[in-house]
């Protein structure tokens, strides 16, 4: 009887991994297949629409805008890539360093860039994958290690020991795992509509609207479809996640113009664009729940209510793991894109909690 008791732990362990691996390997199923109805009806309306995409050779003038900074690369000396990044502030002012979603690159961080320049050296990275940054072919080299590894090296690279650490979306996981992997490097966090990622694991297997909303996790499991589907139509499914009703930028939001729309279309049309992003979510599901998971960082999380992609009470959820002082805010009528969505809002906030005074929970 004592042997069974030892034994049943890791019993009820195996069989909840194979309940969650297929979970996900029959949710990967059905999302393939809707999918794939999709691009049938698709052909049936109009093959040629459907395989058109106009060649832009050129990227929109607003990429080279002066007024949000100067283009600039370092190459890492360990993983060897060359990682772009826009720079606004003077060198020598203390680092804020912004970590773009998907599907986004250092573009979306525009109205922060040109903010908070005045007593930061704001540094606005493509991501690994993502952009000019380099990316590279092999799906393991898009784990979260990695990611981890990337954002520490450039902060040596750049000359700084510590930064205010921003994050939205993929970059907000990532700049979690910063904060609690290497907490001496983060003065400040500030997370955009991403909740602390054990929160994420834990909610999304008991809620079964948060499983529905995150189903493209599932069906970016697929090798090469995923990439197939968002390129169709012209980029149709990147418009719409953008400008759609019920996915887009809300109706009292900051719109995408149509020059702010074809910088994305441009940068995700480049040959191999989406595969290092979408690699991203091809490995999060052996990477997760995290084994050390606190933060003791002072942190601020800021959410749109109308998130299309996350349920709000993840967001309430998430201070369990903060160990220090922590804000949330939530803005109503605000989507999944805060950042772009809300931009006077979200500087304001961010400028208080950067000035207020921090003390730790007791």
């Amino acid at each position: 009887m004592a042997k069974l008791r030892d034994c049943l732990p890791r019993l009820m362990l195996t069989l909840r991994s194979l309940l969650f691996w297929s979970l996900v390997y029959c949710y990967c199923g059905l999302c393939a297949s809707i999918h794939l109805l999709k691009l049938l009806w698709s052909l049936g309306k109009g093959p040629a629409q459907t395989f058109r995409r106009p060649a832009r050779e050129h990227p929109p003038a607003c990429l080279s805008d002066p007024s949000l900074g100067t283009h600039c690369y370092v190459r890492i000396k360990d993983s060897g890539l060359r990682f772009h990044y826009v720079a606004a502030g003077e060198r020598g002012k203390p680092l804020m360093l912004l970590l773009h979603g998907f599907p986004e690159f250092w573009y979306s961080w525009r109205y922060q860039l040109r903010e908070f320049k005045s007593e930061y050296r704001v540094v606005a990275l493509d991501l690994r994958g993502y952009g000019e940054t380099d990316a590279p072919i092999h799906r393991e080299n898009y784990k979260l290690d990695c990611l981890i590894t990337d954002i520490k090296d450039i902060l040596d690279s750049l000359g700084y020991s510590k930064c205010v650490l921003i994050g939205h979306d993929w970059g907000g996981m990532i700049a979690w795992l910063i904060a609690i992997c290497y907490p001496e490097m983060v003065m400040k966090l500030i997370v955009i509509n991403f909740p602390h990622p054990n929160v994420f694991t834990e909610y999304i297997l008991r809620h079964p609207a948060q499983l529905f909303k995150s189903s493209y996790y599932y069906f970016f499991q697929i090798p090469w479809f995923p990439e197939f589907m968002f390129s169709i139509n012209d980029f149709k499914v990147l418009k719409h996640l953008f400008t759609s009703h019920s996915t887009g930028i809300g109706r009292k939001g900051c719109q995408l113009t149509t020059e702010d729309l074809e910088a994305y279309i441009y940068v995700f049309s480049q040959p191999g664009a989406l595969s290092g992003p979408i690699n991203y979510y091809r490995n999060i599901f052996s990477c997760l729940p995290l084994k050390h998971h606190m933060v003791s960082t002072p942190t601020l999380l800021l959410w749109g209510e109308n998130d299309a992609f996350m349920e709000v009470e993840m967001a309430e959820v998430t201070k369990i793991y903060v160990k220090n002082y922590f804000r949330l805010t939530i803005l109503s009528e605000a989507s999944h894109w805060l950042q772009q969505d809300q931009p006077d809002i979200v500087n304001k906030l961010i400028w208080t909690f950067l000035k207020e005074e921090t003390r730790k929970k007791d």
